[in-house]
């Protein structure tokens, strides 16, 4: 693959903080540190939120907007930045995070607080793939696990900070200023990425963007929503959206992954399925969790949150073993491990239901799913970086991106569906002794930990098998046609 460097007059032996690299690294440290300290703080405000706001019943939902927003917002990232560079497309997309944390902490209605969600995952989608970009871009290949741990490196402190402040300030003032708070915290990645950012090399393919693949993605985020809609609402006429949503989202987002996604193909096809199998089965088991802590075993939404913060530190420094070289030889293998960890975490959740099981048992669970996340999903972007050739980034860290979109859209809907249909949305008031059956959470979490396994057996199929002659690592964004 060409070396991608950002300058050529950087030090050869040069570091992710050395000076050529510094400012820029510490950007996105702080733009990744934003979203973390927001998904941390909404984990821990969200069951008082959902039922201030008498809507347990798209619990599901309200998580799940946010990444079908994404979808769209991925793929038009992903061509923006090819065409014209990464600036623009990151920097929309932080206002409009910052706009859709303003929309539902203002919210009266669920409804309401859903849209605020989508529009922030409309944010989110433009941003994690204008970052992408900007490693391959900026960072030689020898760099980019470094710069990928700094990524899992940058949830530390907002994954213990996040809880404790979001929980003290939902049980003191109000769930609603752990969202209108969060958008002050903008000013700062803008202010320190910008110069970084205006110094990148310019795009490498220059022009146009794919009306096509913009389209599909559309196509693909409608019959997303539609399907959660259905999703949410078990009665026999749900079956008409249900259809409507898999015409659209089936042979869309087969145009949009790369060719064998689905059928797990060697190299980059299963490098994409991957990802979306490990972050939808994890975000699947995660999303109930700080539920099933205040509704079954009375947790102030505080410690609730905090149970989870564990996993947000063990996810760091499984980000960080994965970016050691004696580690390079064996990434597959350890992703593979770090599946086989994720199921182990969630089977170890579902023993918190039994009430004569520690609660601390939930917090030790997570340190140990966290740890498999960290060896999993950095290896994942490392390996599509390596497998993408110059100028196609973009296309490839969409693809990546709404893989796990995806992933997190399809078995938060399952886990929803699996949750409402046990009798879990039956939990409408604000009393720790209202609580849903607890073989809702245990059938949500034994979904989980089914398709984790699942994800066990793709990371076998990472390396590409190509014919004699051809460079395995670089390979076109639609895969190998014969994988």
């Amino acid at each position: 693959m060409a070396p991608q460097a950002a300058a050529p007059h950087h030090d050869p032996a040069e570091g992710v903080l050395g000076p050529g690299y510094r400012a820029l690294t510490l950007g996105i440290i702080s733009v990744v540190s934003l979203i973390a300290f927001e998904s941390s703080a909404v984990n821990t405000a969200m069951p008082v939120a959902a039922r201030a706001l008498d809507g347990i019943g798209l619990y599901a939902f309200a998580f799940s907007a946010f990444f079908t927003a994404s979808l769209f917002a991925m793929t038009l990232s992903g061509e923006w930045c090819d065409r014209s560079g990464p600036l623009v497309p990151l920097f929309t997309g932080i206002a409009a995070f910052g706009t859709g944390l303003v929309i539902a902490g203002s919210a009266q209605r669920m409804w309401m607080f859903v849209a605020g969600r989508g529009v922030q995952g409309i944010g989110g989608g433009l941003v994690i793939v204008a970052l992408y970009v900007v490693v391959g871009r900026a960072y030689p290949e020898r760099l980019r696990a470094s710069v990928m741990a700094s990524f899992s490196a940058a949830w530390v402190v907002p994954v213990i900070v996040g809880p404790l402040v979001a929980g003290t300030v939902t049980e003191q003032i109000g769930w609603r200023w752990v969202f209108l708070a969060i958008p002050v915290l903008i000013l700062l990645p803008l202010a320190v990425m910008l110069p970084a950012l205006r110094a990148l090399p310019p795009a490498v393919a220059p022009g146009t963007a794919d009306r096509r693949r913009i389209l599909l993605a559309l196509a693909v985020a409608a019959g997303a929503g539609l399907l959660q809609y259905a999703g949410q609402d078990l009665r026999p006429l749900a079956a008409v959206p249900a259809v409507a949503g898999l015409a659209l989202l089936v042979p869309c987002i087969r145009r949009l992954l790369p060719r064998g996604t689905f059928r797990a193909g060697r190299g980059l096809p299963s490098v994409v399925l991957l990802r979306g199998i490990a972050q939808g089965s994890f975000l699947a088991a995660e999303t109930f969790i700080p539920l099933m802590l205040v509704t079954e075993r009375g947790l102030s939404a505080t410690l609730a949150g905090l149970s989870l913060t564990g996993g947000g530190l063990t996810w760091a420094l499984g980000s960080y073993t994965q970016s050691r070289r004696r580690a390079e030889p064996y990434r597959e293998r350890l992703m593979s491990l770090g599946m086989v960890l994720v199921a182990l975490a969630v089977a170890l959740m579902s023993a918190v239901l039994v009430h004569g099981v520690p609660v601390w048992v939930a917090g030790a669970s997570w340190v140990i799913g966290g740890y498999g996340m960290g060896l999993t999903i950095s290896s994942g972007a490392v390996l599509l970086l390596k497998l993408s050739r110059p100028g196609e980034e973009g296309t490839n860290a969409a693809s990546l991106q709404t893989a796990d979109a995806l992933g997190s859209i399809v078995l938060l809907g399952l886990a929803g569906v699996l949750f409402v249909s046990f009798g879990g949305g039956s939990v409408t008031v604000a009393t720790a002794g209202s609580a849903a059956p607890p073989h809702a959470f245990a059938a949500v979490f034994a979904a989980a930990a089914a398709f984790a396994l699942v994800g066990a057996y793709v990371a076998t199929r990472l390396t590409p098998r190509a014919p004699a002659g051809r460079d395995v690592t670089s390979v076109p964004p639609s895969g190998d046609p014969g994988a």
